[in-house]
């Protein structure tokens, strides 16, 4: 069982969400709440989910996900300007850097938080994400709205984390610390890479992705890649009306000992070296 868990949030963002229909950019002082609450996840003090350590649960704060759906009805759209860039939208572009390599051609929203020592390469993150200390978000990645990514994780080229704001009980993707993601790969609908597990290229893990251990022949928690391990996408054979088909699956090719790299796995530090102590 889950401990309990107390947003940091003000109450506020609950009466708001029961009379979201009525809320406009015209509402001043409930934009103001709104506002300050997401201030709190874009400094890192609120997050929209985490890993309880005591029963290894991912836990939500649905106050969270209330505030950035929220923000949507009292902010304004705007107009803005980025040299010859012309954009129009109500979320505005993160400013809040400390620490943080960020390359040009990288774009990270307001509301999404960055731990000292992330590197953003030409990517993309969206609002409510959180991504931890050393992680790199290599080029052309994509990290989700509310999206959960851990310290020191590679998020290789072309790379997918699925986003989630609605249904508001929906759990966002969770990339533990250690873990990799290799180019184009794509974890999404609430999936699970736990600690320090390495995705081949081309990867693909839904929340309802089979997953199968190549060794033993064991099925394994649907959704998952298990931690210390080596995993790519397969076929497995399954019979319909009409005939036998391959149906994707998750296999696990190969256990790590905790806290070890895979040789074909070896990452540059100096592509991370950014002078910063996180």
């Amino acid at each position: 069982m889950t401990t309990a868990f107390t947003s940091p949030l003000p109450e506020d963002i609950d009466t708001l969400w029961e009379r979201r229909s009525e809320l406009t950019p015209d509402h001043t002082e409930a934009r103001d709440v709104i506002v300050g609450a997401v201030d709190e996840l874009d400094t890192g003090k609120a997050r929209v989910a985490f890993v309880d350590e005591s029963t290894d649960e991912v836990v939500v704060d649905e106050r969270a996900k209330r505030s950035i759906l929220l923000s949507f009805r009292v902010l304004a759209m705007e107009e803005a300007e980025v040299g010859g860039f012309h954009y129009h939208d109500r979320i505005p572009l993160k400013t809040r850097f400390d620490g943080v390599r960020v390359v040009p051609g990288a774009v990270a929203r307001w509301g999404s938080y960055l731990a000292p020592g992330v590197v953003l390469m030409p990517s993309f993150t969206n609002f409510g994400a959180w991504v931890g200390s050393g992680t790199m978000v290599d080029t052309w990645a994509t990290v989700g709205s509310c999206a959960q990514v851990g310290e020191n994780v590679h998020l290789s080229g072309g790379a997918g984390v699925g986003g989630v704001l609605e249904p508001p009980q929906a759990s966002p993707v969770v990339i533990e610390d250690g873990a990799f993601l290799g180019s184009r790969s794509m974890v999404v609908e609430g999936a699970r890479v736990r600690r320090g597990a390495k995705l081949g290229a081309g990867t693909i893990l839904t929340s309802s992705t089979r997953v199968f251990d190549a060794e033993s022949g064991d099925e394994l928690p649907r959704g998952e890649a298990p931690a210390w391990s080596v995993c790519v996408t397969a076929n497995r054979v399954k019979s319909f009306p009409g005939g036998d088909f391959g149906m994707p699956c998750l296999l696990v090719l190969k256990r790590l000992e905790a806290g070890e790299e895979h040789d074909k796995l070896a990452l540059n530090d100096l592509l991370r070296e950014h002078g910063v102590n996180a």
